[in-house]
């Protein structure tokens, strides 16, 4: 496929259904190949086609329409600071003064939003650990402690160590195979746990901590970060199997949750024709993908239960 067309290219990584198939695609015998062959190809089409601006005017985010209601997700760095603080309470103000809807991925609201009655915080994170518990898998963290979320999230320094650690083991079993590429993707792909702390890198991802430090201290920049994790993660399907043969885990912490946001926000919202999610900026492109999969026709599970 070496001598394809670039848009051929990028139909194929759009409509593979798993890594097998996109190996055929990329004529190669190796799934890891494959994949990151695809990163490279992904990166550099949706780098030279990406509009400068976000589809939103004022907070950043892409607008997703679902059965007419329209879906806004906007990535952020929930760093914690005053600067996104600031920013975040004034553009969700204003979206609540029209009647839109907010949802947060969950340790969101009580740090930005805890006087905002009406600003609704999702289950993703408890969802998360119950679905690893049910699977029985051998966990990095543990349980959620009995006073709930929000007692994780303070400990969220030493939660995003013990990830480090458990990404950084899972690299140095990879790397002489499949090299540095391996380290980058994986690095990519636990972004989001790993640079909520400036004192956190993340694998070779230099310009993903670069930008989550710059957006976490000048928000007009969140746009330049979405950007960067759209052009970095395959559509789900692929990030998802590949990342879940090789830690289940973080696998449901991580791509996982966009999945079940994306379902929380559709099978909640009832009549608002605006609903805006503020997620985690890493999590924007899954919870888009499974949102525009709503908007083809696709119907939340019946087996979907809030947590």
């Amino acid at each position: 496929m070496d001598r394809a067309d670039p848009a051929d290219r990028i139909d194929a990584i759009r409509t593979a259904e798993g890594l097998e198939e996109l190996a055929e695609h990329f004529e190669t015998d190796s799934v890891h190949e494959a994949y990151f062959r695809a990163k490279a190809v992904w990166e550099a089409a949706i780098r030279r086609t990406q509009a400068s601006d976000s589809d939103d005017e004022g907070l950043p985010g892409t607008r997703v329409v679902v059965d007419g209601h329209a879906f806004h997700v906007h990535g952020v760095t929930h760093a914690d600071t005053d600067e996104e603080r600031s920013f975040l309470r004034e553009h969700v103000s204003a979206f609540q003064d029209r009647g839109a809807v907010v949802y947060c991925e969950q340790g969101i609201r009580p740090m930005y939003f805890e006087d905002f009655p009406s600003t609704c915080e999702m289950d993703d994170y408890r969802w998360a650990m119950q679905r690893c518990a049910e699977l029985d898998l051998p966990s990095h963290l543990e349980s959620l402690p009995e006073s709930g979320v929000d007692a994780l999230l303070e400990n969220l320094p030493g939660v995003t160590e013990t990830f480090r650690e458990a990404t950084f083991s899972l690299i140095d079993s990879g790397t002489p195979v499949y090299g540095e590429a391996f380290e980058r993707a994986l690095g990519d792909v636990a972004a989001d746990f790993l640079t909520t702390h400036t004192d956190l890198a993340v694998g070779k991802s230099y310009e993903a901590f670069a930008l989550s430090s710059e957006a976490s201290r000048n928000p007009e920049r969140l746009g330049a970060l979405q950007r960067y994790y759209e052009r970095n993660f395959l559509p789900q399907p692929l990030e998802r199997e590949w990342l879940r043969g090789h830690d289940p885990e973080l696998e449901i912490v991580t791509h996982a949750r966009n999945e079940r946001m994306a379902d929380y926000s559709v099978f909640h919202n009832d009549d608002a024709e605006e609903v805006h999610l503020i997620v985690g900026a890493a999590h924007q492109p899954g919870v888009v993908y499974y949102l525009e999969r709503y908007r083809d026709g696709r119907t939340v599970p019946e087996s979907f239960e809030l947590v």
